[in-house]
């Protein structure tokens, strides 16, 4: 088994690589000081970035058990949850531009909105899943659950994944289906390898047959 990195290193790869999830939000503020007032529909450019973002640290979160088992790096565990809360963030800031952007916080029109798009129901149905899983990412919640119910709990991720993509599908135009494809593709092959590897862990070891007994004495001694 691979050593962990040493706790300051391993801290300031964390510290790094927070900083580098916030680089698109970053992005944006500086947008909405420069450029909102060239871009077509600024709300539009949001969203877009928002939701895409969201999917891209959803994806990138869904990673880490594949890249944990394949480098036996253990330690990389330890930046699941923050990639996952910064899912959420990003997941919040979509759902904001969609009622304080588009609606401007008017519940009727928020609620129209919701019933009339089904694409729209189904990105919400994905952020209210998120969060009891945002909600419990952290020790005292795994305590409080218990390890098995707690694991239970936080598969809803892989739902999350599906209704998101099926959210991108269902608002794209046929000319722009390229990436909503790849994301479905992406997440289809993260979980397959999931599917693979329960089944794997599932499977009974078969006895060998040809196994012998250890004889440490070619004869009985005296």
């Amino acid at each position: 088994m691979n050593r962990p990195p040493d706790p300051r290193l391993l801290a300031l790869i964390k510290g790094s690589l927070f900083l580098i999830c916030l680089l698109p939000f970053v992005r944006l503020l500086w947008l909405s000081q420069h450029s909102f007032g060239m871009a077509e529909d600024p709300v539009e450019l949001v969203q877009q970035s928002t939701g895409s973002w969201t999917l891209n640290f959803l994806l990138l979160t869904l990673c880490i058990s594949p890249l944990r088992a394949i480098t036996q790096q253990h330690w990389l565990l330890r930046l699941r949850r923050m990639f996952g809360l910064v899912t959420f963030f990003y997941a919040s800031l979509h759902l904001l531009a969609f009622i304080g952007f588009e609606h401007e916080f008017a519940v009727d029109q928020i609620s129209r909105g919701i019933f009339k798009h089904p694409f729209v129901s189904v990105g919400f149905a994905a952020f209210l899943l998120l969060i009891p899983l945002a909600a419990t990412s952290n020790q005292w919640a795994i305590r409080a659950l218990g390890g098995r119910k707690w694991q239970e709990l936080h598969r809803n991720i892989y739902l999350v994944g599906i209704l998101a993509c099926v959210h991108y599908l269902w608002l794209s135009k046929l000319s722009e289906m390229i990436w909503p494809l790849l994301y479905t593709g992406a997440l289809a092959a993260l979980l397959a390898w999931r599917i693979r590897e329960r089944r794997r862990k599932a499977t009974p070891v078969t006895p060998q047959d040809t196994a012998k007994p250890l004889r440490f004495f070619k004869q009985r001694p005296e």
